[in-house]
């Protein structure tokens, strides 16, 4: 990706701008940052907001490519080895520095010692970890997960995994004692006496676990509208984590509808949503929460317009979701994953990231969007032909008025690029040369360029930065306006 197309990225985990070199104290804690974390990419020379070139002039480059080298060499511990490159855009000078996930965390500033100088990534700032996240930094120095580490509050013998043991022989056909434990590693022994690991706990259904792990539960909701204002039904899942994710789609499956389609000369019965997405990202967020954040937990949450699962934890540095259709394949829970495949709960190693993008191929009505939320990580189903009756009614009846409603029919009905320019941003944001690909035209032309002027112009269609409408990052997105014109027009043109 070359830097024209970096600078149109959003700041974030791994990105970040900066116009000049920032204090001593704001750089350590960004390198410190990325380091502790995925790794990421500083670019001096690059205003944010708004996203602009300014450069770094010529005979300043060596001196701050020495400044940045010795912050990092003096403020940052353990050693960080950054990548600095010097880089032209426009005859405009930048200077890139790289810094790798690293090896041995937890990374710090040294004056501020470990325990007060752990900075980590959230979204696009740096955040003061606590001993929470220090102790999971520590054990991912050791490449060991919290889920293996040893509860030494009740001996193996006297846990209530009775529960466990009937779902196991149920999936599995095998009974569970204990050579079967420790095969899993749900045991260790110390000093000659078998203890539980956290996973055990958890799957267990003992008074320790409630103790332990009050907060390990799932909190589902079905909301009235579009808004968490007022409930329709509500239901709290306390039971152990092999049974969670099933009672969790289960609830799903209540309040979403299914309807009947025709396919050929076949009736077949339709979910409104793409179920076996959805019932796979519901496991995901079990099987690969962070059970050692305490007080969070996994919440699913069902409105008129939308399905949304956060699950504790941020994303893993090694998966990316932009790459669904490639097999990616790694566990934050090292113990409790392969348990939850053994139970069948989920797929071959990799497989579930292509499930859920093979599955949204037949519903091109759902977007599919995941973000990370403060130390939390969130998936959304969509449905992008959602409009609120009323509001649909209110709309069209006194903002767009029948004249005009009238005026823009009859452009659309005249104008193919008019109404392809609206159909193409219905559910994203485009660059004016993205739209041309996406109408496959050559070159932005004239004609092009007078549309988008009378979309605007109309207030179908807005600018992403409308204070500099020449900004290179700018693009082009539908009004609620515009959606709601092309919400009329879907029946009557079948668009």
């Amino acid at each position: 990706m070359n830097i024209k197309d970096i600078i149109k990225q959003p700041e974030g985990r791994r990105l970040e701008f900066k116009a000049e070199l920032p204090e001593n104290a704001d750089l350590a804690k960004t390198i410190v940052a990325f380091a502790n974390d995925a790794g990421g990419e500083l670019y001096l020379g690059v205003a944010n907001n708004p996203r602009e070139i300014l450069g770094l002039t010529d005979d300043e480059l060596v001196t701050i490519e020495e400044k940045v080298s010795n912050i990092i060499y003096d403020r940052c511990y353990p050693a960080i080895m950054p990548d600095i490159k010097f880089l032209t855009e426009d005859e405009k000078h930048l200077i890139q520095v790289s810094v790798f996930r690293g090896s041995t965390p937890p990374y710090y500033l040294k004056d501020k010692g470990k325990l007060q100088g752990t900075y980590i990534r959230v979204g696009s700032s740096n955040r003061q970890a606590d001993e929470t996240i220090i102790a999971e930094l520590e054990r991912r120095k050791r490449n060991i997960s919290f889920d293996s580490e040893l509860v030494l509050e009740k001996t193996i013998d006297k846990l209530n995994i009775d529960n466990f043991k009937s779902v196991f022989k149920e999936k599995t056909g095998e009974d569970v004692d204990l050579q079967t434990l420790k095969k899993l590693e749900l045991t260790k022994k110390m000093r000659g006496v078998e203890y539980p690991t956290n996973a055990l706990v958890l799957f267990s259904d003992d008074e320790l676990r409630n103790s332990m792990f009050h907060y390990a539960k799932v909190e589902c909701a079905r909301f009235k509208g579009t808004g968490s204002e007022e409930f329709i039904d509500q239901k709290s899942i306390y039971t152990n984590i092999a049974t969670q994710a099933e009672e969790a789609y289960n609830f799903v499956l209540r309040h979403v509808n299914k309807g009947a389609t025709v396919e050929g000369v076949y009736t077949v019965s339709r979910w409104e949503y793409p179920v076996k997405a959805v019932r796979e990202v519901i496991r995901n967020a079990i099987v690969h929460r962070d059970y050692s954040l305490t007080g969070k937990d996994v919440k699913v949450a069902v409105y008129d317009d939308i399905i949304e699962i956060t699950s504790p934890g941020l994303l893993l540095p090694s998966i990316d979701f932009s790459a669904m259709e490639s097999r990616q394949s790694d566990a934050r829970n090292k113990i409790i994953a392969p348990v939850f495949k053994r139970l069948g709960i989920i797929d071959q190693w990799g497989n579930g990231l292509k499930l859920i993008a093979d599955e949204l191929k037949g519903y091109p009505q759902i977007a599919f969007r995941w973000k990370e939320v403060g130390l939390s990580f969130q998936v959304q189903f969509i449905k992008l032909d959602y409009v609120a009756e009323e509001k649909l009614g209110v709309e069209l009846g006194v903002e767009l008025g029948v004249e005009l409603r009238a005026e823009l029919e009859a452009e659309f009905k005249q104008s193919t690029l008019y109404g392809k320019i609206l159909q193409n941003l219905y559910s994203t944001e485009m660059a004016k040369q993205e739209l041309a690909n996406s109408l496959s035209l050559e070159k932005i032309s004239g004609y092009m360029n007078r549309t988008i002027k009378k979309l605007l112009d109309q207030n179908l269609i807005e600018r992403t930065i409308p204070e500099t409408p020449n900004h290179p990052a700018q693009k082009f997105r539908l009004t609620e306006r515009g959606a709601l014109f092309l919400e009329l027009l879907k029946e009557k043109y079948n668009v």
